[in-house]
């Protein structure tokens, strides 16, 4: 892998890790991303997300989070010129690291049934793919 640099998420990077998001097919994005939003997140689960960065670029990202039993992965993103040079790789590993560290000992992940580029990452990389659950949502 060339030398990207990777380094945890901070809310500064918040314009530019947002503009990867749009770009990235497949992702969802809502007003649960707002930059408020996203802020709330990275305090409430310090030291669990990552980006990955070429020069002044952000080329990857990964939001991480626990609820104290099971570990989350959202918005793993991978600027498409970036992709099969192992960034996502290292920014999932990182971020189980994390998990591991604070006892956390399964992650989940949600990929929207029609993201045929992310449902064949998370099959490569050994996920396995749940039938047996239904999610329900709900604003609040």
């Amino acid at each position: 892998m060339p030398m990207y640099s990777f380094r945890e998420m901070k809310i500064q990077d918040y314009k530019k890790v947002f503009d990867l998001w749009s770009e990235t097919e497949g992702m969802g994005l809502n007003d649960a991303d707002s930059e408020e939003s996203i802020a709330f997140f990275l305090d409430r689960n310090a030291g669990h997300s990552f980006v990955c960065m070429d020069g002044d670029e952000i080329i990857g990202t990964i939001l991480c989070g626990h609820d104290g039993r099971r570990g989350f992965l959202y918005h793993v993103a991978v600027s498409e010129e970036y992709r099969t040079g192992g960034v996502g790789s290292r920014l999932v590993d990182m971020a189980l690291d994390t998990l591991r560290t604070a006892g956390i000992r399964k992650c989940h992940l949600m990929v929207y049934r029609e993201n045929e580029t992310g449902n064949r990452y998370w099959e490569r990389a050994g996920w396995l793919k749940r039938e047996d659950i239904l999610i329900y949502s709900k604003g609040t």
